[in-house]
């Protein structure tokens, strides 16, 4: 396996360097502050729309096919006011709202079963550590294109592969938070296959791999291809401004996640998904003079 380079733009001399730091940190600012309302709406409005689900299949009121189809949806867009809650966007810790935060982080991805604690663990290491083979959580996406990324999704999904994730919390064992990510990770994914088991035992097995197992599957193949794959590949450098970079989905950035300017998020994490093409759009030409990969067509 080949490391990635470590490779940082163009040195400016000192007195570019702190003009364009000064004018990326203040278009930054306007960006950050708020609450970030809509990613809050975004948890909550999903989620029931998925739990309300389940009373309307099994009685009957909604067709499976078109139960599956929503539940997909609510899947793949579950994840991501969760991420606002990772970096503690709702409010940081000692706020009168961190409850907030929190409650956010571990709803919005039940749909997902994935653990508050385990999703951000592991992608705290994921920003400290990006592209790197053996510390990024998220390496394992690596594939030359994206149906090849999506093929390896799926045999990551196998139980023969390895999870980055347990191997990474194994890794920090002596670590209280790894140790408590684990722990909440076992338990709701044993959670997670007692309820489909009860479901099927109930005679609902076809209703809980509708709105559950297969959405989860598949919201689990299409977040890993716009959050991981399509933002950093062909993940061959760490440097901060080269990392990851801005690319342009032919379907549109709404159905890339809002992943286009993914750049923006790396640089600064603080600033809500909602804000950040805004951002990158302003902040463009000092992404240009700093180097960046910017790969899309809005030049």
């Amino acid at each position: 396996m080949t490391s990635p380079t470590i490779t940082e733009t163009a040195n400016p001399d000192r007195e570019t360097e702190r003009r364009l730091a000064q004018q990326e940190m203040a278009i930054a600012k306007k960006y950050i502050g708020p609450f970030p309302v809509f990613m809050a709406i975004w948890c909550f409005a999903n989620l029931a729309c998925w739990l309300s689900l389940w009373p309307l299949v099994l009685t009957g009121t909604l067709p499976l096919w078109a139960g599956f189809i929503i539940a997909t949806f609510n899947v793949a867009l579950c994840y991501l006011p969760s991420h606002e809650a990772q970096h503690s966007n709702y409010a940081a810790a000692g706020k009168p709202l961190r409850w907030l935060n929190e409650l956010i982080g571990y709803v919005s991805t039940i749909p997902l079963v994935l653990p508050f604690k385990v999703a951000r663990y592991t992608h705290m290491l994921h920003h400290t550590y990006t592209n790197d083979p053996v510390r990024d959580p998220d390496y394992e996406v690596i594939a030359p294109t994206w149906w090849q990324a999506i093929l390896k999704s799926f045999e990551r999904m196998q139980p023969r592969f390895p999870n980055a994730y347990g191997r990474i919390l194994g890794e920090h064992a002596d670590d209280p938070m790894a140790k408590r990510a684990a722990i909440e990770g076992a338990v709701q994914t044993l959670s997670y296959w007692a309820i489909l088991t009860i479901l099927a035992w109930s005679g609902y097995a076809l209703e809980a791999a509708a709105l559950w197992w297969a959405p989860r599957i598949l919201g689990v193949v299409y977040i890993s291809l716009f959050l991981s794959w399509w933002p950093h590949h062909p993940m061959h450098e760490m440097g901060r401004y080269r990392n990851t970079r801005s690319f342009s989905f032919k379907f549109g950035n709404l159905l890339a996640l809002g992943m286009e300017g993914h750049i923006i998020h790396h640089l600064h994490p603080g600033m809500p998904l909602n804000r950040n093409k805004a951002a990158f759009l302003e902040m463009r030409p000092i992404l240009e003079a700093r180097g960046c990969r910017l790969e899309d067509h809005h030049g």
